[in-house]
């Protein structure tokens, strides 16, 4: 199983839309998949369409994550049922650990190491799934640690612009410092830029730019903006799902990352295990 969180040091990077994008595609791919909505504001948990009844949220689950069980708390995406309905694959697989405000008592940078291995402890012993994908607030506080302490790796979510690519480059340096100290095993699962238009002159000069301070952690390909994103998320629907070329094309897209942060992925986890 993988897991990856994915992050960005500024928020409206389209982090959650890079987050549902590749939940998405995974579905697409048949890959049973979990989402663990990390963020207080709960944005993953609305475009993914989860209704909870019973179910815990996120935050009540870190607070004794000993004694609750995962399985029991997470909610099918409505996505699953539309993706049958529109292809014919059953028991296809996409489920959410909604979020909400409750977990923002851990979004502090004072967390000592018990308190940042409670996701892990929840995530701990959860079968079934192939990829875990947990959306991280914009911030390298507790909550994102806490995150980075349960995965494999971390997709850091950038838009072609100064300050954006200055905040990905002290992400990076975080990483590799909380690697050191507190997760031998994490490693970056490569950088996204996203939302980039292609006729703009300082996109052009700041994907180079990365290019040259990443190297192969910059993915491909580069996430164009989309002007109906906000229709799409505003719907609960799966860009898979949604009629028209420019949504075709954008789900084309996340099949062709979503191949390249498994890969990225597949690649790294020799090198850390030999350490």
């Amino acid at each position: 199983m993988q897991t990856v969180s994915i992050s960005s040091l500024k928020g409206g990077v389209g982090k959650t839309s890079v987050t549902t994008g590749l939940a998405s595609a995974a579905l697409a791919a048949g890959i049973p998949t979990l989402v663990v909505d990390l963020d207080p504001h709960a944005d993953a948990s609305t475009a993914l369409g989860v209704s909870p009844d019973r179910q815990l949220e996120v935050g009540r689950m870190l607070k004794a994550p000993r004694r609750v069980f995962l399985e029991d708390n997470v909610v099918p995406s409505p996505w699953v049922r539309r993706a049958a309905a529109l292809s014919g694959h059953q028991n296809r697989v996409l489920d959410v650990a909604y979020g909400g405000s409750l977990s923002s008592i851990y979004d502090r940078p004072d967390l000592g190491r018990r308190d940042l291995r409670r996701l892990s402890a929840v995530l701990d012993g959860i079968d079934g799934y192939g990829l875990v994908l947990i959306d991280c607030p914009p911030s390298l506080n507790g909550l994102t640690r806490m995150a980075w302490a349960a995965s494999n790796g971390v997709l850091l979510v950038a838009e072609p612009g100064l300050f954006s690519v200055a905040g990905t480059e002290r992400t990076m340096r975080a990483i590799k410092l909380f690697k050191e100290e507190y997760a031998p095993r994490l490693a970056p699962a490569g950088i996204v830029a996203n939302r980039v238009r292609p006729s703009s002159a300082e996109h052009g000069y700041r994907l180079e730019e990365m290019r040259q301070m990443f190297g192969p952690l910059l993915l491909s390909p580069h996430l164009p903006e989309l002007a109906n994103w906000q229709q799409i998320q505003g719907a609960a629907h799966a860009v898979h799902h949604w009629p028209g070329e420019a949504a075709r094309g954008t789900a084309a897209l996340y099949d062709e990352l979503l191949g390249a942060v498994l890969r990225q992925g597949r690649e790294v986890r020799p090198r850390v295990a030999a350490r």
